[in-house]
């Protein structure tokens, strides 16, 4: 086959998610080659080996995909890709360590256009929180929606002063403000969730983080979305495909429930879309949060609900 279609996949961890590699097939490249236990001061060698070895049609059919677990190393690691290129050697890069920026971008957009139909506007202003705050989806889940003018807070099960260390950290890293939250019991929760709008679980698969009766607190609630698919929900009363589905609180109050399933579904279009788009790029793309999200935010504007 000549000039085929090739997807480098550099992660850090000592094995490349198979998700990853099923994605890279399914948006038709001809082969996809990974490599393991990747630090970042090997990126450049790796990526002008990639670069220097083919002709000019074949870097226009190359790319590389950084994996990983880890939020900030990812997006280090893809900004060192694209300081090593040489143009006219210069390949496509997208960044989604875990599946993360991907699910982050389809979660926020999804509870922005739920907001909307509630009648309250998007997410500008808003009082949010997010679960599992120190993971990748958490991480980034919290940067696009302060990016989008909410006042974010991250909770941490080990307490607001833990909650505070990595608000802190991620703050300076993005240029961002956001507040940490006391996640340790349901009654350091109920303490402050009637303030809350929004509210974002990304915490570890499995665990419940507000039972029922803790949700009765949401009083101001108006969307809560939940990137859990391993029972129980993250978020009682959620469930997998819930797509703005209509959840009443005793009190009344309504609220908008997004499951993991439809959250998704959005996820599996907007990787596909990317992946895709550096497949026909005529010329090198550089892709993460930014551009995972505006494309997650016009996949859900185009969705007949």
């Amino acid at each position: 086959m000549q000039h085929p279609h090739l997807l480098h996949i550099f992660s850090p961890t000592k094995y490349v998610s198979p998700f990853d590699i099923n994605m890279a097939y399914e948006a038709k490249f001809d082969a996809v080659i990974p490599y393991c236990n990747v630090e970042l001061d090997e990126i450049q060698a790796l990526t002008q080996d990639t670069i220097f070895s083919r002709s000019p049609e074949g870097v226009r059919r190359t790319g590389i995909f950084i994996g990983g677990r880890e939020f900030d190393l990812a997006l280090k690691m893809l900004a060192a890709a694209r300081a090593a290129m040489v143009p006219p050697f210069a390949v496509s890069v997208m960044a989604d360590p875990s599946g993360a920026i991907t699910t982050a971008a389809a979660m926020v957009a999804l509870a922005e256009h739920w907001a909307r139909k509630k009648g309250g506007g998007d997410l500008r202003g808003r009082r949010v929180c997010v679960f599992g705050g120190t993971g990748p989806v958490g991480v980034c889940t919290a940067l696009l929606a302060a990016r989008c003018g909410a006042d974010v807070a991250i909770v941490s099960h080990q307490g607001r002063g833990a909650a505070l260390v990595a608000a802190d950290r991620l703050s300076r890293a993005h240029d961002v403000r956001l507040d940490g939250l006391d996640g340790s019991s349901a009654t350091a929760v109920r303490a402050w969730l009637p303030d809350i709008e929004v509210l974002f679980s990304a915490a570890r698969a499995g665990v419940e983080v507000v039972d029922a009766d803790t949700l009765q607190y949401g009083h101001r609630l108006a969307v809560i979305a939940d990137a859990n698919a391993v029972p129980p929900a993250g978020i009682a009363g959620v469930g997998v495909k819930d797509k703005g589905k209509a959840l009443a609180l005793a009190d009344g109050h309504e609220l908008s429930a997004l499951g993991a399933l439809a959250i998704g579904d959005i996820k599996y279009k907007v990787h596909t879309a990317l992946l895709q788009q550096m497949y026909a790029a005529p010329s090198p793309v550089f892709l993460s949060h930014d551009e995972a999200f505006a494309t997650a935010r016009d996949i859900v504007a185009r969705q007949k609900k």
